[in-house]
């Protein structure tokens, strides 16, 4: 029983956490955004650039930076115990991180910059993406509920249906992300938001690690291990329809949660042995 009440006792008081915060902050984001719509003299193609293309890639490889100076220095040691599969990759060839830079940079600047590109005349159709008043906090929250849904709907079933590496890594992990705003027609601060979420959730998702305090990356990490198991990111539609049930009986299932200690979940939820089973 407490294990249902508690997740949603912590969501209810982040939710007023945040309610707070936005409150007692709003007043100075919205003079920030005052002044940066000022400094752009109003050009809203450059805003629109700025907060949906900018800063979401920028916190990308700002995190991202971090995790390859850890793959290839093996340094800070203490993040290395957090690796899913120990041993692997450690340290990362340096070769096969240059060739994965270079196809992330490859795919951001001709796939996902023209596709945001090509999302702003429909956005501006919408509503005005770049007005000079920044939404609610409750619409804001509102807002991020339905990009999470549409998404896990969108991310499932292209995901399942179109499983080919030459459609599938070009295509569905981006179209999911943008369709949200498009059917809310969101204020651009919203989108970089849920961009900038959406990017580092990825990451944390296929980084290796399965850090304290941050989303489990478990289930992400299984579907590159069994190709026909968790193909959505909330894993409301595989439990539907039943493709998590592989997964359910590995350890990596028990060890899908929130790590709220310093303990590795290898060390405290460990393989089992031969000789144990």
């Amino acid at each position: 029983r407490w294990a249902k009440v508690t997740p949603l006792f912590l969501w209810n008081a982040e939710a007023r956490h945040l309610q707070r915060f936005w409150g007692a902050s709003g007043d100075f984001w919205q003079a920030q955004w005052g002044k940066l719509h000022s400094y752009y003299g109003g050009n809203e193609l450059a805003l629109y650039c700025l907060g949906a293309m900018a800063i979401p890639s920028l916190s990308f490889w700002m995190y991202n930076a971090v995790l390859m100076m850890i793959d290839l220095t093996g340094k800070p040691s203490i993040f290395t115990r957090y690796r899913i599969q120990p041993g692997k990759n450690d340290p990362v060839e340096p070769g096969k991180l240059k060739h994965a830079v270079k196809v992330v940079l490859f795919n951001q600047v001709f796939l996902s910059c023209p596709m945001v590109l090509l999302m702003y005349p429909f956005m501006q159709w919408r509503g005005n993406p770049c007005g000079t008043e920044l939404p609610t906090f409750h619409w804001v929250l509102l807002e991020l509920s339905v990009f999470a849904l549409v998404e896990e709907i969108l991310f499932y079933y292209s995901h399942r249906l179109f499983h080919h590496p030459s459609i599938y890594k070009h295509l569905s992990n981006m179209l999911p992300s943008m369709v949200g705003p498009m059917l809310m027609g969101s204020h651009v601060a919203t989108i970089m938001l849920w961009f900038c979420l959406a990017l580092i959730t990825t990451t944390i998702s296929h980084c290796g690690y399965h850090l304290p305090f941050l989303p489990s990356p478990e289930f992400h990490d299984f579907h590159h291990l069994k190709f026909n198991q968790c193909y959505g990111v909330l894993g409301v539609l595989d439990r539907l329809h039943g493709t998590d049930l592989v997964f359910k009986q590995t350890k990596a299932y028990d060890r899908h949660i929130l790590l709220l200690n310093f303990t590795p979940l290898t060390q405290s939820i460990p393989e089992l042995t031969k000789k144990s089973e």
